[in-house]
């Protein structure tokens, strides 16, 4: 006899399944919010539609037969799939409109969150990404304590109140002036014997480099302290001295700058930070999967 699949519901699926996973109809029923006389009648009916006993009933609880062993595994895939389409939908409907608000810092703002962006708007057009640009990692995570922000970019490891994930790696790298060295790996010696050129908004930073050197026995001279990156690197190029930075805060390098990396190499580890246990939005959870699907 032939199956007529309009009579199958969803509910008649749902309650074998349940009763299969827990091996009795009272805790499947328990489960399901159920009475045990309509999953009884669900699963009888189903098997009435099918043909094939699909469960053992005893004392003891149910058991499945050898087909309903062969059909629990399509019924499983079944109620996935339409899990799946629930989900699809819900985050579809979530994504009509809305926006994401994101608080990063410059070098971010300018060499990572254009991609992710427009990659972004690709998928969620109607989507609007506001961002709010600070001097530095410190500012941007107050941001997103202060319910200002959604999202923010920062330097991991942070405080433990945020979720973080990891995105990517940068270099630290020493900047110096033109033909000041010939193509032979920096030293230690080399580097502490030129003026440094520091960003003063740059602590954090600053602690990292300084910390770094001092496990070897050298500290920087520095003989400078700006608040421009742009300043500091074009003192670099008059020969004023030199100066140790992020690679990514460089950016764009001039190319008659002399780049090394340090003799010990340094790298700090860049993250997109939320609150822990806040509640967000599709689109965020769409721009934090779209941002670490790029990056990581």
């Amino acid at each position: 006899m032939a199956i007529d699949s309009s009579k199958l519901k969803i509910s008649q699926l749902q309650a074998f399944v349940m009763v299969a996973e827990y091996g009795n109809f009272s805790s499947a029923a328990l489960e399901l919010g159920l009475a045990q006389s309509t999953v009884s009648h669900a699963i009888a009916t189903l098997e009435d539609e099918l043909g094939v006993v699909l469960l053992l009933r005893g004392r003891h609880g149910a058991i499945l037969t050898p087909e309903g062993k062969d059909i629990l595994q399509d019924a499983q895939q079944i109620l996935q799939s339409l899990e799946s389409i629930h989900k699809k939908a819900n985050l579809a409907k979530g994504l009509q409109g809305g926006q994401v608000r994101v608080a990063t810092v410059r070098s971010i703002a300018t060499h990572v969150l254009p991609e992710i962006i427009a990659q972004f708007r690709l998928k969620f057009p109607m989507v609007r990404v506001v961002l709010e640009e600070f001097d530095r990692y410190v500012e941007a995570e107050q941001a997103l304590r202060e319910g200002q922000v959604d999202v923010g970019f920062t330097s991991l490891p942070t405080s433990p109140e945020f979720e973080a994930r990891e995105l990517f790696r940068d270099e630290f790298v020493a900047l110096l002036p033109p033909n000041s060295l010939n193509d032979i790996p920096l030293t230690w010696e080399q580097l502490v014997r030129y003026p440094m050129i520091m960003n003063h908004r740059s602590y954090q930073h600053n602690k990292v480099v300084r910390d770094h050197l001092l496990k070897f026995g050298y500290e920087l001279n520095v003989a400078y302290e700006m608040r421009e990156d742009s300043t500091i690197i074009s003192m670099v190029r008059q020969g004023l001295g030199a100066t140790v930075m992020a690679r990514l805060t460089a950016e764009p390098i001039p190319p008659e700058l002399q780049v090394r990396s340090l003799p010990v190499p340094l790298e700090r580890t860049i993250g997109i930070i939320t609150l822990e246990n806040s509640l967000l939005s599709q689109a965020v959870f769409a721009f934090l999967d779209v941002a670490t699907e790029m990056w990581r």
